[in-house]
């Protein structure tokens, strides 16, 4: 994400809300918005969230307000969300650009977990199992982009969002 940013001018990355406990380095209102499972769900309710899910036992999901304001700026706004998310968002906003970034093989995405070091064995299990069903929704997507070679894939996607630039 990091990259695609730094190749696009008019270009801000929402940030999510989630449930989970931060993570070392993560930092509230940059990395996310850390909101107790009630708050969270009190925002689901006042209709505050943009579109959200329950991924591995937590909840994510993308502060209505935040893209507003960036979309009424004229910035492109990228969501960095899971296909439940991701569907809620296209019937909302039939204009929005899904695109579905895939690993190269399930075995390069267990090294990648493992060489990260953020999840426990059974936490990198889990997301395996999520990525097989994540990876059978790929085809309700825009476009689809294999992660085998960051700087290509970025490259890529920084082409087709700039493809839709006004």
């Amino acid at each position: 994400m990091a990259r695609i940013l730094s190749a696009l001018d008019d270009a801000w990355v929402s940030v999510s809300a989630t449930t989970r406990a931060p993570r070392p380095g993560e930092v509230e209102g940059v990395s996310y918005f850390f909101v107790s499972k009630e708050e969270f769900e009190r925002m689901i309710a006042d209709k505050m969230m943009l579109e959200w899910a329950c991924y591995n036992g937590n909840y994510y999901g993308t502060p209505l307000r935040y893209v507003q304001e960036h979309l009424e700026a004229g910035q492109q706004v990228i969501l960095e969300i899971e296909y439940q998310g991701a569907f809620q968002v296209k019937s909302k906003m039939p204009e929005a650009h899904l695109i579905f970034v895939e690993p190269p093989s399930l075995d390069e995405l267990r090294r990648r977990l493992i060489e990260r070091g953020t999840e426990n064995e059974e936490e990198i299990e889990r997301r395996i199992l999520t990525a097989k069903v994540e990876l059978s929704k790929k085809k309700e997507y825009d476009i689809t982009f294999v992660n085998d070679d960051l700087e290509n894939t970025a490259s890529a996607i920084v082409s087709y969002i700039n493809g839709f630039a006004d």
